[in-house]
């Protein structure tokens, strides 16, 4: 998921894809301590979406409370 699909999303969305990706961020964990993750770089992908939502949120926060 890149950054233009993800501004495409209104807040409330954005929130749920966070939610999921921290769901998904923790499921990786757990397969990776118990040695069943076929692809460890994926756990480095989904922080990396997690990072562009909230950075997304925040720029959201920002610009409705300038508007404001």
């Amino acid at each position: 998921m890149n950054a233009k699909e993800i501004r495409e999303l209104n807040l409330a969305e954005l929130n749920k894809k966070l939610a999921d990706l921290k769901d998904d961020l923790f499921h990786l964990r757990f397969q990776h301590a118990i040695n069943q993750l076929d692809n460890p770089m994926r756990i480095v992908a989904v922080k990396k979406d997690i990072a562009r939502v909230q950075t997304i949120i925040r720029e959201k926060e920002i610009s409705d409370s300038a508007e404001a």
